[in-house]
C-alpha cells in the first residue's frame, strides 16, 4: 500500500459531503495521504465517474486506493465492492457500473464485497443515504493504511459479474470510422468520442487534411461539416475547429479557445453518435 487516498464523487463542495469524507479517512490514519479526482461529476452520471476513473487510475502508483462514490442506488441492494485492477490499484465503490472502463481497457485481477458488519463507521448502522462516508472513505481508508489487507475486505466476487453499463463499438468501414461522444472536456467544451486512435487511423488521414464531421442525436443531424485534423489547437485560427487526439488516445473535437459543445449544442450519451469520413 502507498498510503494514498483518492476520492470521486458527485457531491460537488457546496457543502460538508466531502469534507466528512476526509475527516472519517483521517480518524482511521492521519498518516495517509487524500487526495480529489473530482467532486464535479454531474449527479448521478455513473457513465462518467466509470470514464473519469480511466482517465486518471493509470498514473497514480501501484498500490493508490481510489473511492468513487456515484451511487443513486444508495441504500438498495446492489453491492459495495473493492475491485483490484490488473495494474495493481484498489477502487472502493457502488457495483453499479462504475468499474466499466476499468474492466474494459486495463481489467479487474479480483472483487470483492465489503462486509459492512466490519467495515462501516460505528454507530451508522440505521443510516442508509452517505454510504460514501460510512462505508467507502472508511473501508478506503483502512485498506490505505493497511489496517486491513484486501483479502480482509470481504467475500471473494466474480469478476464477471461486475456490473457493466454498455459502450459504444466504433463501426470501421473502408471510407468513414463512427462512435459516440462519451464526455465533454467539461471546462473547454471540447467532445471526446469514443472512437480510438488506432481506428481513426484506418483513414489515413494526414494533419492539416479536413475530414467530414457528422453529429447525429438520436439519428436527427445536429452537425456536418469538414474539419482539420491538427496535431493542437493551435493548428488553426482562434474560434476555428479541429479534430486531435486528447489525452487518452481518443478522437477530440474542439474549437480553440471555444466551447464546441456550446456553439453547437451538442451533448454527451450513446444517443450522440459522431462520423469521421474521408473527403474524396
Amino acid at each position: 500500500m502507498r498510503n494514498m487516498l483518492v476520492i470521486q464523487t458527485d457531491f460537488g463542495l457546496v457543502d460538508g459531503a466531502v469534507s466528512a469524507m476526509y475527516g472519517v479517512a483521517l480518524s482511521v490514519s492521519e498518516d495517509i495521504k487524500v487526495f480529489d479526482l473530482t467532486h464535479d461529476i454531474p449527479p448521478y452520471n455513473i457513465f462518467e465517474a466509470s470514464y473519469r476513473l480511466i482517465q486518471t487510475v493509470e498514473y497514480w502508483p501501484k498500490g493508490t486506493v481510489f473511492v468513487s462514490v456515484v451511487d443513486p442506488g444508495v441504500g438498495s441492494h446492489r453491492k459495495s465492492v473493492v475491485a483490484l485492477t490488473n495494474d495493481g490499484h484498489y477502487i472502493v465503490t457502488p457495483d453499479n457500473g462504475t468499474l466499466t472502463h476499468i474492466m474494459k481497457d486495463i481489467g479487474i485481477a479480483e472483487v470483492r464485497e465489503i462486509e459492512e458488519s466490519k467495515h462501516r463507521r460505528v454507530n451508522t448502522e440505521a443510516s442508509y443515504t452517505f454510504h460514501g462516508r460510512d462505508i467507502y472513505a472508511n473501508t478506503g481508508a483502512k485498506l490505505a493504511a493497511g489496517v486491513i489487507t484486501f483479502e480482509e475486505v470481504g467475500p471473494s466476487l466474480k469478476v464477471e459479474d461486475t456490473v457493466l453499463l454498455p459502450t459504444t463499438e466504433t463501426i470501421v468501414k473502408y471510407d468513414s470510422v463512427s462512435g459516440s461522444i462519451d464526455v465533454l472536456d467539461v471546462r473547454f467544451g471540447s467532445l471526446w468520442t469514443s472512437v480510438d486512435r488506432a481506428s481513426f487511423d484506418t483513414l489515413k488521414a494526414e494533419y492539416g487534411e479536413r475530414m467530414e464531421v457528422s453529429i447525429s442525436n438520436n439519428s436527427q443531424l445536429i452537425y456536418q461539416n469538414s474539419i482539420i485534423y491538427g496535431r493542437s489547437f493551435a493548428d488553426v485560427m482562434i474560434g476555428g475547429a479541429l479534430i486531435y487526439v486528447n489525452s487518452l488516445y481518443r478522437m477530440g473535437i474542439a474549437i480553440n479557445q471555444g466551447s464546441f459543445a456550446k456553439a453547437y449544442n451538442i451533448g454527451v450519451g450513446q444517443q450522440w453518435t459522431v462520423t469521421f469520413r474521408k473527403i474524396t
